[in-house]
């Protein structure tokens, strides 16, 4: 019996000290992930832009509070961004109660992040779980541009933001006609993707959503169905074109993360060098 007694402890010990890992994980500062991609078409004379993009904020969880987002928004600061794009996913859970409480600790620390060209952002399916209103509330008195379905230009690009797809809330034949009245190379920002942006003439979508499947336990053989079924982290190219996926910065369900560190991407897109 005592050495029953035994291995249970141990047992409790070494599960609470993988909680403890994977919960540590899941608050550590974003790893700034870096990439560079090139337009044969981009305007000529105009200075290429470098692009923050993080998603899945996910405020209102153990993993993310106001405290642990002004620690990243002074992350993204220092990077110089000339525009950040935030890919949607800024309430953790699925009850307007959530939002009604975490929903105005966005407004502060989102409103500080400095960049040229300014902070674009697009819905996630969590926004519209809570209370989308709340949200899009907070963004605007932070001064970000929310697009619903809606396209503007910043600096050589065109943002056409593609409202929720999980919701079914996106309009790509509007927004799409909305990239058509503006100058500069289209891209896309989303919180999931969709190939009918690419099929659309858009070349690079910039989208959320999977946070690298949060819990990865593909080393252990184990297949993560979240992350299978979407593009694989980070850059993807395709005949169609380019899709990035960031891990995103907060958790969702569970706040921990494991062989899925938090990130963020700084890209610079400009002129094709070839």
């Amino acid at each position: 019996m005592a050495f029953v007694r035994s291995c249970l402890l141990l047992g409790m010990i070494v599960a609470v000290a993988l909680f403890a890992w994977a919960h540590h994980n899941a608050r550590i500062d974003p790893i700034v992930r870096r990439g560079q991609i090139g337009f044969r078409d981009w305007p000529r004379g105009t200075a290429p832009v470098r692009v923050a993009v993080l998603s899945d904020i996910h405020i209102g969880n153990e993993s993310m509070d106001a405290a642990r987002l002004r620690r990243i928004v002074e992350q993204v600061n220092a990077l110089q961004p000339d525009l950040v794009l935030l890919a949607g996913d800024y309430i953790a859970g699925h009850r307007a109660r959530t939002a009604r409480i975490f929903a105005p600790h966005l407004v502060a620390p989102l409103a500080a992040l400095r960049a040229p060209l300014g902070v674009v952002a697009v819905m996630g399916n969590h926004d519209y779980d809570t209370d989308p209103a709340i949200i899009l509330r907070a963004l605007r008195a932070a001064g970000i541009r929310v697009l619903l379905n809606e396209a503007v230009a910043r600096g050589g690009l065109t943002i056409a933001g593609i409202d929720d797809l999980l919701h079914g809330r996106q309009d790509i034949p509007k927004t799409l006609a909305a990239v058509r009245l503006l100058p500069g190379i289209p891209i896309a920002l989303s919180h999931s993707s969709s190939t009918a942006l690419l099929d659309g003439g858009i070349t690079l979508e910039l989208v959320g959503h999977t946070h690298c499947g949060q819990v990865d336990l593909e080393p252990f053989g184990l297949t993560n169905a979240v992350a299978a079924s979407n593009y694989r982290c980070g850059i993807s190219r395709t005949s169609r074109g380019i899709t990035l996926v960031t891990a995103g910065v907060g958790t969702s369900i569970v706040p921990f993360r494991v062989n899925a560190p938090p990130d963020l991407w700084l890209l610079t897109l400009g002129p094709a060098t070839r």
